[in-house]
């Protein structure tokens, strides 16, 4: 799965980066390669938490089952 981050040069130096398509993943970095790591990094956090978000709303009587859609 791919993602766009946008890049931005801090104030403070380093980078901010944000990921449009996933509302509130953001992280920074020293570097623009360790920004883009930690970038890598907040992507699957941010994907791990929906996925336990799933778990708890899942009722018991439900099948769930997953699928994928190429973008």
């Amino acid at each position: 799965m791919k993602f766009n981050v946008v890049l931005q040069e801090s104030e403070d130096g380093g980078y901010d980066v944000t990921v449009p398509a996933l509302e509130g993943c953001f992280t920074q970095g020293d570097t623009m390669e360790e920004a883009i790591e930690n970038a890598k990094e907040a992507i699957l956090c941010y994907l791990e938490g929906l996925e336990k978000l799933n778990e708890i709303k899942a009722t018991p009587d439900l099948t769930i089952k997953e699928v994928e859609v190429a973008i």
